[in-house]
């Protein structure tokens, strides 16, 4: 009997259980819906997860190889060494190896007699691109163009070839030139300033009409002492066109004359009074003699050549770089310079940037202006 109760309790205690155990089957459903809503999530966000990662891989992708790019440089006959713009050119394309792994070189022409072979060197050993610096190497340049049209070049300070693998680089000298003249025309002492034109050519004269221009704008009184050497390489020409200028009174002289300006510089400190400048900031030439420069960003220029090149960008036409743009302006070097000029230079700038001042780069515009004080046409 007791057996028998025994069982039955046992058989009651197993049926409650397996009810039990249903009832907790059943009751986790929330559970397992929110569990199923879990790995929708997940999903969702896996595509921005991977949308990053072609960013993180677009970041780590090496950099062109422009190893094999070779840009060669043929100079005018100031050499490479000029402090000018022959040396400016260089440092463009000395700088674009080192940023952008090119092969640069340069070949310097003692005469002009040396453009033609100069530039059949670098196509010869097939150069990329070939810069020729300054308007003397036009006709070598176009002759060069014209019998190998699947060669590029690039001329800086010339504007009269119009093929299609030629590429022009111009300036707008005239305004850096009138920025170094107001300077002039405001630190002159005697009234009296100078300026050296290294050789009479239209590009060249725009130097002459923005420094006359802004000396008399700046000064209405002065007189202006023009010479023209003849000669972008007679540093003896230069110091002995200085010497004059000095012996007459002039405390001032800007040099628009590349190596000749060398000596008009060594003049201006032999005589302890100021020179100007051109085309790259030449205040370490004589840090005590040099008032300011004009500067002439042909580094720029070439270095945008040779990156358009490797990018294969590179147009042909005419390329013109302005005060706007940066591709002139005046010295950073301010040292000896007052507050109220660098002031006033800075006024005069924003002005030119503007519209508000318009710089003469013809002698049309500039007698317009100023009547017939320049005379070097």
């Amino acid at each position: 009997m007791k057996k028998k109760l025994i069982s039955v309790l046992l058989a009651c205690t197993v049926a409650f259980s397996m009810v039990a155990c249903g009832n907790s089957a059943e009751e986790p459903a929330a559970p397992a819906e929110e569990a199923a809503e879990a790995p929708a999530e997940e999903e969702a966000e896996a595509p921005a997860e991977d949308a990053e990662a072609p960013a993180e891989d677009a970041a780590e992708a090496p950099a062109a190889d422009y190893s094999e790019i070779k840009v060669g440089m043929v100079t005018d006959v100031g050499g490479v060494n000029d402090g000018s713009f022959n040396q400016s050119s260089w440092e463009g394309l000395q700088r674009a190896a080192d940023d952008l792994g090119i092969q640069v070189q340069y070949l310097e022409s003692k005469t002009d007699a040396d453009y033609k072979a100069n530039l059949e060197t670098f196509i010869d050993e097939e150069y990329d691109l070939i810069i020729s610096v300054g308007f003397a190497l036009a006709d070598a340049t176009k002759a060069a163009a014209e019998a190998n049209p699947d060669q590029k070049f690039a001329i800086i300070d010339d504007a009269s070839i119009e093929l299609p693998n030629v590429t022009c680089l111009m300036f707008k000298q005239a305004q850096a030139s009138y920025l170094v003249g107001y300077v002039a025309g405001l630190t002159t002492e005697s009234n009296k300033v100078g300026f050296v034109l290294g050789m009479s050519t239209p590009v060249m004269h725009e130097f002459g009409y923005g420094y006359c221009a802004g000396v008399l704008d700046a000064n209405p009184d002065a007189t202006i002492l023009q010479q023209n050497a003849n000669s972008f390489a007679d540093t003896a020409g230069g110091k002995s066109a200085a010497t004059t200028m000095i012996t007459d009174g002039a405390d001032v002289i800007f040099h628009a004359a590349g190596g000749t300006g060398l000596g008009v510089i060594e003049g201006c400190k032999e005589k302890g009074i100021w020179a100007i400048g051109v085309d790259s900031d030449q205040s370490s030439l004589a840090p005590e003699t040099i008032l300011t420069s004009a500067m002439k960003r042909v580094d720029n220029a070439s270095y945008e050549a040779a990156k358009a090149v490797c990018e294969g960008t590179l147009q042909s036409g005419v390329i013109t770089y302005d005060l706007a743009a940066g591709g002139v302006d005046i010295a950073p070097t301010t040292t000896n310079l007052s507050d109220d000029v660098i002031k006033a230079v800075e006024d005069v700038k924003a002005k030119i940037i503007s519209g508000e001042i318009v710089v003469p780069e013809t002698q049309a515009d500039f007698e317009a202006a100023h009547g017939d004080a320049y005379e070097l046409d």
